[in-house]
């Protein structure tokens, strides 16, 4: 049986490295991004089974990665799982202001899930979502 690839789009290298380690050695195949630029690339050239999106990132941030990707007809069904230090509550708000300026809104993300992840939290979610 094929590995479900999960792509991870995190701009720390002790975070990527964290993660990635936590997903192979939990039967997953990980692929690895820097930014939200390189992460799109990767997500059209790979069209993983999960992305683990951080939101803060310097320049192609994850929020604008993720309205990218939600808006992408080849890419919008992926499960994505925000990960940031930033409060649920308080990425929650800013979704809801740039939403009410869209057209057509950003839909939540599948999780989310505050920094620093629980490597148990991470894993149950991602299991959950692609199994």
């Amino acid at each position: 049986m094929k590995k479900k690839t999960v792509l991870i789009v995190e701009d720390e290298l002790d975070m990527r490295i964290f993660i990635s380690t936590l997903l192979e050695t939990s039967g997953y195949m990980p692929v690895v991004t820097r930014d939200g630029t390189e992460g799109m690339l990767k997500a059209r050239d790979v069209y993983p089974d999960l992305i683990i999106l951080d939101v803060m990132m310097p320049g192609e941030g994850g929020v604008q990665m993720y309205r990218q990707l939600k808006t992408d007809k080849n890419l919008c069904d992926i499960p994505v799982i925000m990960l940031s230090a930033v409060t649920q509550k308080t990425f929650a708000h800013y979704l809801n202001m740039v939403n009410a300026r869209l057209k057509d809104p950003i839909p939540d993300p599948d999780a989310y899930i505050e920094k620093p992840p629980e490597a148990e939290q991470l894993l149950t979610v991602a299991t959950a979502l692609i199994g």
